[in-house]
């Protein structure tokens, strides 16, 4: 799916890390949310409250999942899943666009 119908969008950006990782909310009519943002060329780590699916529309990046004790590599055209209440590592290796989709 490449677009959204049917949405409300919140102005308000959601800003990280000096404005390194930004995105904007998507809520829709069942409740559900997503974001979507671009992340810019660095590490972070991230927690989580809801497990969320990382889908990577553009870029690259290699993730550290939890419990994990090897980085895995993504890129543009694939995903990753991370569980509720949980910490995680991204090294951003080229500007990266995705979309967040939290998971009930």
């Amino acid at each position: 799916m490449d677009r959204f119908e049917n949405v409300t969008v919140v102005k308000a950006a959601n800003v990280y890390f000096g404005g390194q990782v930004t995105s904007r909310t998507v809520l829709f009519a069942d409740g559900t949310k997503k974001t979507l943002g671009i992340m810019m060329p660095d590490e972070y780590e991230f927690g989580t409250g809801a497990a969320e699916v990382m889908e990577i529309l553009a870029g690259e990046l290699d993730v550290l999942l939890p419990g994990a004790t090897e980085w895995q590599h993504i890129v543009g055209g694939q995903e990753f899943t991370v569980p509720a209440n949980a910490k995680f590592g991204l090294r951003i290796t080229a500007v990266t666009d995705y979309c967040c989709s939290y998971l009930p």
